[in-house]
Parts: structure tokens; sequence; C-alpha cells
């Protein structure tokens, strides 16, 4: 069942609306519920992947499901529409304005409208991809305010990595935060590259979240078994390689590698005269979850991020 949960007018008679897939046993909310958000970047399409995944297991086997199950692919339509991160025509990063306000600008009924629309579940996944520049290894980011209640849901989910961080004030306008505060554990995943689709990962957190919605008693079919992640709550283990200069940057390891004191990340080049500007190399042991996709790399650029652990192996 496809349901409107939010819309507002736009020029020349045209409306924008928010809408989701209902999934439930009776066609209406039953038992226990999980929501599926993504398409609040509109330039992060990762989960349109996952939704459209999870949705047609659904439909090919309503007989195990014994909850509800809400999944929303487009939080920002306008921006999937034309490939911008923010909301076209505003300016604005839909993610810096929860929970918005009912009497407020259109953005912010929008967010006011989504709020109300996702309280009451018992879970919420909130699943991103990264920019065009970078690809992310599978992740699950916490606020450290709610490590305690959302680090063991975030061990079911089939992600390689658990980064819990401290907070930041501009945490406090997404609407991760806002469902956290509010009382609807909510999971941030971080995973991918912008603007593209990478299967192997999406069937990853599929996976994952199943095994949630099992563990939910949302879902009864059978699931396979989750990766062991690695939960990282000291922020002195995440080590960030920047650009010291500006050139093109040639990887040469791929994330979900592990690398020893002194292997090569890539270099910075120089393409006029052929010299090479910079070698990146890892500065301690570690596991690879960032890597730069986009070549080009100004002084203080992002290349690489390696979290400070023990060996594991790519999957």
């Amino acid at each position: 069942m496809v349901e409107t949960i939010a819309s507002a007018g736009l020029p020349v008679d045209e409306r924008l609306e928010i809408k989701k897939g209902h999934f439930a046993p009776s066609g209406k909310n039953s038992g226990r519920r999980i929501s599926i958000v993504t398409g609040i970047h509109g330039d992060e399409l990762e989960g349109q992947y996952v939704c459209y995944q999870v949705a047609r297991k659904l439909r090919e086997h309503p007989e195990y499901l014994t909850g509800t199950v809400d999944i929303y692919p487009a939080m920002n339509p306008l921006g999937i529409d034309s490939i911008t991160r923010g909301i076209p025509g505003f300016d604005l990063d839909m993610n810096r304005i929860f929970p918005g306000t009912r009497d407020g600008a259109m953005t912010e009924y929008l967010a006011a409208e989504i709020i109300k629309e996702l309280m009451g579940s018992d879970l919420c996944l909130d699943i991103h991809a990264s920019n065009i520049y970078l690809t992310e290894l599978p992740q699950i980011r916490i606020n450290e305010l709610h490590e305690k209640e959302l680090v063991p849901l975030a061990k079911k989910a089939n992600v390689d990595f658990v980064w819990v961080h401290g907070a930041n004030t501009v945490l406090e306008s997404t609407l991760a935060y806002s469902l956290n505060s509010r009382g609807v554990p909510t999971l941030v995943v971080e995973m991918g590259v912008g603007m593209r689709i990478t299967r192997s990962i999406g069937d990853q957190l599929v996976e994952g979240i199943f095994h949630l919605m099992k563990d939910l008693d949302i879902w009864s079919g059978e699931t396979g078994e989750v990766r062991e992640s690695i939960v990282s709550s000291n922020p002195e283990e995440v080590m960030f390689l920047n650009a010291s200069r500006s050139g093109i940057f040639v990887k040469e390891a791929e994330y979900n590698t592990y690398l020893k004191k002194g292997d090569s990340v890539g270099k910075v080049v120089d393409p006029l005269t052929g010299t090479v500007l910079e070698d990146v190399v890892s500065p301690e042991d570690g596991l690879l979850f960032t890597i730069r996709e986009y070549p080009v790399v100004d002084e203080g650029s992002l290349m690489a991020r390696i979290l400070k652990t023990g060996e594991r192996k790519a999957e």
C-alpha cells in the first residue's frame, strides 16, 4: 500500500508529495514497527536500492510478515529528481531543519510532518550514502548520548563498523537526533558513494535489516548470519588523511582493506610535470574504511580515514 504522508503546494499547480510503502499483515498497523528512511539528501542513492530489495522481499513473502514495515525512499523528492543534495530552490540541507514546525515555512512544515509520521516506530533506520568524493565502508554512526541503547541494535545490522562519536551542535537538527531525543531508536547508516548504487553494499544492509526485523518480531522468515561489527568510541582511533598539496589523487588501496603502517593509500601527482607531490601512506596499522574516489584534491581535502584496530580480513 502506497500512502502520501506529507504534501505541499508548488508553483504552476504542482505538489510536492512524500510517500511511503506500507506493509503489514492486515494492511493496517500491526505488531511492532520498523521505519526505513532514505533520500533526505537527493544525491545519495544507495538507499533506493535497499528500499527496492526490502519491498520486493516483503511482496514476495507476505506470509512471514508479523509486524509493520514502513518504507520512505524519497524524503527529499525534489532533491532526488534534480540530483541535488539539498532542497532545490531553498538552498537548504533537509537534515539540518528537524524537528521543524507545522507553522513555519514549507520546508519546516514538511520536517514536522515527517517527525510526526515516524513517531511510534520501534526502530528507524536513516540510510545515507557518502558524497561523490568518497566511498564509505558500510557503517552506523551513533551520537554518544544514545550509545547505550543504540550500539546493541547497530551490532545486529550487518555493518562492518559502528562509529560512536561526540555530540556536535549541528547534530541536534538532524532527523536521527530529533527522533532519538523523542524516544524513537534511530540508526544512521553511511555506506557506498554518492550518485551511484553499489549492489553488494546494498545487499549487505538488506540482510541486516531483515535480521533486525526478526529480532523485533516483525519477520518470521529465515535470515542469514550477520558479520561482527567493529565498535569504536575513542576519537583517537580514527585517523584522517588530508592532502598537503593540491593535485590529482591516484588511489592505490581499496576500502575494507587492512593496512600496515607505511602501506600506500595513494599518491597526489602533478599531471603537468609528471611528478609525485605527496605519497599518502597509512600512519598506523588499521582498517581503511573511507577512501577518496574523486581524483581532484586541494590542500586539506580528505583522502582517507583509517581505524586503528586489530587485523580484520576484507569480506
